[in-house]
């Protein structure tokens, strides 16, 4: 009989979850109604997108409705840094900034910009890490000392080499080009590197500049440049993978610490499945479609291999020598031990 009792029980609670989207542990939510804002610059139908979407779903749902979201999408709110300035000063609840661009806050994000310092067939690690290892224990303590409360270290991906009007397969091939960046003093001294002109320019405005001829290459995702057109100003792309990049959603800590915790709890729940989900289903996807998209296009893409890619390494290394030093040991080796 009792075999038979957890055999039932079971079976309610899996139809529980099924049904509600709630945990077994809980009995609905209990906590005050709220609503707050999240901003972000990624375009539609990217799985950054997605992913927020899916957070709002989840927490709208686990809530039964008590909480509610309003997203704001495509830097219509302004650039990562606008928007998570916004977020330090209480202006907004939530921001989403990528870690380049969290330089501007705290130079310890900038460990993620070394080029090459993660790859991709050690991503499964490096997540562990972010979510709950030690990396996340101290970013975490970056954040609050900042004025902010990590929630959601959505994938961003790794950044590609693209090019207005020039074939790009080896490092010669970059030398000249007006090089688009973002604020990150890494990610300028990468193009360096590469004998580009590295020329800062917001995210928004970057589509503009392409089609004007204020630079003419940028390196980013696929899916992020195809979700803003820039497929459309661009002749060729090479797989250069040189730089890893998260979509971080961060809460204004004076805010975030006056919610319930039962509040708080139902936040972070929501936010790791929405993460789960963009990861394992939402990004590869958007990836595929995204190159499959710049091919259809008309953009040549040159996918690199590990000989080539060796060159584009050896190039960077003045890079890693000058902002090696001024990055605390203890966190360029936390990062390193997730590619081991």
């Amino acid at each position: 009989m009792q075999k038979i009792y957890a055999a039932l029980c079971g079976l309610a609670v899996f139809s529980f979850l099924a049904l509600a989207g709630h945990n077994a542990c809980a009995e609905g939510y209990d906590g005050p109604k709220l609503k707050f804002r999240v901003a972000h610059t990624t375009p539609p139908g990217n799985h950054i997108t997605l992913a927020f979407e899916k957070f709002k779903e989840l927490v709208e749902k686990k809530s039964d409705g008590k909480i509610k979201i309003q997203i704001f999408p495509n830097a219509v709110l302004g650039s990562d840094r606008v928007l998570m300035e916004g977020a330090q000063k209480g202006s907004l609840e939530m921001a989403v900034s990528s870690t380049p661009n969290m330089a501007n806050f705290s130079p310890l994000y900038q460990v993620f910009d070394l080029p090459y310092i993660t790859s991709p067939k050690n991503q499964e690690k490096l997540y562990k890490a972010m979510d709950s290892g030690k990396l996340a224990d101290y970013f975490k303590k970056v954040a609050n000392d900042i004025g902010l409360e990590p929630i959601m270290y959505a994938e961003y991906g790794y950044r590609n080499f693209v090019t207005h009007d020039k074939p790009i397969s080896k490092v010669e091939d970059l030398a000249g080009l007006k090089m688009r960046t973002t604020d990150s003093p890494v990610e300028v001294e990468v193009a360096k590197a590469f004998k580009t002109n590295p020329t800062p320019v917001a995210w928004g405005e970057t589509y503009t500049a392409l089609q004007q001829g204020t630079v003419d290459a940028e390196g980013n995702t696929f899916p992020h440049m195809y979700g803003a057109k820039h497929h459309e100003t661009l002749k060729y792309a090479a797989t250069t993978a040189h730089n890893y990049g998260m979509q971080v959603m961060m809460a204004n800590k004076a805010w975030w610490d006056k919610l319930p915790k039962e509040t708080q709890d139902l936040i972070r729940e929501a936010a790791a499945e929405a993460l789960k989900y963009q990861r394992t289903v939402l990004y590869p996807k958007n990836e595929a479609e995204a190159r499959e998209g710049f091919i259809k296009s008309g953009v040549k893409i040159v996918d690199l291999n590990e000989e080539q890619l060796e060159e584009f390494k050896k190039a960077t290394k003045p890079v890693w020598d000058k902002f090696q030093k001024q990055l605390p040991p203890e966190l360029v080796e936390m990062v390193m031990e997730t590619q081991k």
